[in-house]
């Protein structure tokens, strides 16, 4: 019977907590970043807001961020929204495509405030959120979805050409160049689980199954199970320093990635991997002091890296959200009371900011960085609120 209390006030919890988010998002974030982070003037999404004003910054605008703010109000939409969903996404998606797009078919990097291109080079960190993006526009633009897959299939079958690797997964140069990463193929093997979903037909099953193979034979180490960033040409870890970089920020978001994936193909192996990154994210990354996750670890689990970065705290909570779906008794319950501890945490980057606004850097000192909000977080944010929001509403609150 204990028990069953000690449960159900961590469900209730998680519910309140959930709740919290989802007002705070709804009310306060926004409004500010459907209005004052939209260029009105050029077209697109601004890379950062000002602070406190709001204001958008005049400075280049990735390409990551255009999809990452598409996606972003899609799921707003889902979430129970009631802003210009579709404006927002047709707008955007236009201005996108029309000055990110490259005559190869590729994407540049960067575009200036008025769409020039600013950056040609090639990322494939930028590939996989142009995926992720086109996903995302296909299934609230019906109108546009034979078009969006085909642009999807033919960026990939192009990133296949040019950048694909011997054994698995994509290069980073062409002609080669060291290192490899692990963090662009996290965002494309999202990319490709969404893909599945909408694009049965597809190469995006092969490409889910490829990515989680490589991330378990190669970025996963098999004696500490920790997740490495950087690796030479063969998928062998950087012999250099580079090679011990672990960031528990992604131990939790391939946790993330690999719980659903695991799922999805009731492989047994993927979710023990998972739960082992989260144990190596939670024990080891998060700063006592502090109670937030840091940016990395060596990969002799030593402090690298004591900066905490909004996007950790995210990833602490999907990760903690999709462990906790999958678990019962005592570890259930120590998943619980982490969503709660994690989105805390996120708290302190909002509680530091203007209403609907963030502060992204949380220095070892307890202090902040003073530097405009960036627009890249509304991706992680939003992902993570919709996650606990999904969790939250198969719990059952405790009666009063």
């Amino acid at each position: 019977m204990a028990n069953e209390i000690h449960s159900v006030a961590a469900e209730t919890a998680v519910i309140k907590t959930a709740s919290k988010l989802l007002v705070w998002l709804i009310d306060d974030a926004l409004p500010v970043w459907s209005s004052k982070g939209a260029d009105r003037q050029y077209g697109g999404f601004y890379e950062a807001l000002e602070l406190p004003s709001g204001e958008g910054c005049a400075v280049p605008k990735r390409a990551r961020v255009q999809p990452r703010q598409i996606y972003s109000f899609i799921e707003a939409g889902r979430l129970g929204w009631d802003g210009p969903v579709k404006d927002l996404v047709a707008r955007g998606l236009d201005w996108y495509l029309e000055h990110y797009g490259l005559e190869d078919g590729l994407i540049a990097a960067a575009v200036a405030p008025d769409g020039a291109v600013a950056d040609a080079s090639f990322d494939l960190y930028n590939h996989s959120f142009a995926l992720f993006g086109m996903s995302q526009a296909a299934e609230v633009l019906p109108e546009r979805k034979t078009e969006l897959l085909t642009r999807s299939r033919d960026m990939l079958a192009l990133l296949r050409r040019q950048y694909g690797h011997a054994d698995r997964g994509f290069r980073e140069k062409n002609p080669d160049e060291a290192p490899l990463c692990s963090n662009p193929h996290m965002h494309m093997f999202e990319a490709a689980l969404a893909l599945e979903q909408i694009d049965a037909s597809g190469p995006w099953h092969a490409l889910s199954n490829e990515i989680a193979g490589l991330a378990m034979d190669c970025f996963i180490d098999p004696v500490s199970g920790g997740l490495r960033e950087f690796f030479d040409l063969d998928w062998s870890p950087m012999p250099d320093d580079r090679g011990r970089v672990m960031e528990p920020g992604h131990q939790f978001e391939w946790a993330w990635l690999l719980v659903r994936w695991g799922t999805l193909r009731s492989d047994a192996k993927a979710l023990q991997m998972a739960r082992r990154l989260y144990q190596i994210g939670e024990t080891r990354g998060i700063d006592t002091d502090r109670q937030v996750a840091i940016m990395a670890l060596n990969d002799d689990f030593s402090v690298r890296d004591p900066l905490a970065r909004l996007w950790g705290q995210t990833e602490w909570i999907k990760a903690a959200v999709a462990l906790a779906a999958h678990s019962t008794g005592i570890e259930r319950e120590a998943y619980l009371k982490d969503i709660v501890r994690s989105s805390d945490a996120l708290f302190l980057y909002f509680d530091a900011a203007p209403a609907g606004l963030w502060k992204d850097k949380l220095k070892l000192d307890g202090s902040f960085v003073d530097e405009p909000a960036p627009a890249s977080s509304l991706y992680h944010i939003v992902c993570a609120i919709a996650e606990l929001d999904r969790f939250a509403k198969t719990l059952v609150p405790a009666e009063n």
